[in-house]
């Protein structure tokens, strides 16, 4: 097999793979309501910055018509930050041996979809998986927006509603329910039905539950080992999560000689961005190019807003061992 059609070959995984990716992508979007958003938005650098202007609810205030005609302090109009940050990956290399492969000329198509979905599906796992784990992270770090449990029950569905609960009367913005296949299927076996699934995508499943969205995704970051073991449900509001870049993809494949057989060894790079609504990567104490360990801390997503309904969202913590 000549390294020219190897290098086609390798022109073809990638384009394969973006469109794949895309797809899965617009599918996820739509059928997890927007409160996980996959995008292919691209920056330039380590971080993505957004500001925003902070509420000035307390200007307002009550005033007496016949008190005196008094000085009043002003209410200063500030800025907020929220920070996304860039997160790199790979994948390989993997290694083959060309003479092992020449079916590849007689019907490359097939094996081309075959890796491209293969990497396409890696890829959107490592991103749901960052993602979700930095933002059970940085909800967790705000006691006010979690409900734990765990110490006395599992998770259940009136926990489910007091996590719900923290977002009060804007508990309905909360779109979509995350979490794992047991705790799932725990809960339909509390009698909760309508799983009507939406989306399927090797080990991420979306259906609706009561008029509510649920992710279905065995996670790490929702389950946590210890004494208790703990189950974590991650509710999300319209996109409370966002992940971006995902389609800086850079690859190469190439054939080497010197053993027996000649062999060749396929790799990529990819990178994406991480943004959490109503949080700020900690640019000085997390860093650039960070790792799973920085990401998932809780202390380097810093609240960057006031008010705790305008985050991402709520987290319940319940007994795996009940």
């Amino acid at each position: 097999m000549a390294l020219t059609n190897m290098q086609v070959y390798n022109d073809e995984i990638i384009g394969n793979t973006i469109e794949l990716l895309g797809q899965k992508i617009d599918m996820f979007n739509a059928a997890s309501g927007g409160s996980v958003l996959l995008n292919a938005a691209t920056f330039r650098g380590d971080f993505s910055k957004e500001s925003f202007f902070n509420q000035i609810a307390s200007a307002q205030r009550r005033v007496d018509r016949y008190a005196a005609n008094t000085t009043q302090a002003s209410t200063a109009l500030t800025q907020g930050e929220m920070v996304g940050v860039k997160v790199a990956g790979g994948f390989g290399p993997v290694i083959f041996e060309p003479a092992q492969m020449t079916y590849l000329q007689q019907n490359p198509g097939a094996a081309i979809t075959a890796i491209a979905s293969g990497f396409a599906d890696a890829l959107l796992a490592d991103q749901l998986n960052t993602a979700v784990g930095c933002a059970v992270a940085a909800v967790e770090n705000v006691a006010a927006l979690v409900n734990d449990v765990s110490g006395s029950a599992g998770v259940t569905q009136g926990g489910l509603n007091n996590s719900h609960r923290k977002f009060g009367d804007m508990s309905s913005i909360l779109s979509a329910d995350i979490m794992t296949g047991d705790v799932y299927h725990r809960l339909v076996a509390e009698a909760i039905t309508n799983g009507n699934r939406l989306f399927l995508s090797t080990n991420v499943q979306v259906v609706d539950i009561l008029g509510k969205l649920v992710v279905i995704s065995d996670i790490p970051a929702l389950y946590e080992a210890g004494t208790p073991n703990k189950d974590k449900v991650l509710s999300v509001t319209s996109g409370g999560i966002i992940v971006d870049n995902s389609s800086d993809i850079v690859s190469n494949m190439e054939t080497s000689n010197g053993n027996k057989r000649i062999e060749t060894t396929w790799q990529a790079d990819y990178t994406f961005g991480v943004k959490l609504k109503g949080y700020a990567w900690d640019v000085a104490n997390g860093g650039a190019s960070p790792t799973d360990a920085e990401l998932f801390t809780g202390t380097n997503w810093d609240k960057a807003v006031a008010e705790n309904k305008h985050t991402l969202g709520t987290l319940l913590v319940g007994s795996a061992d009940v």
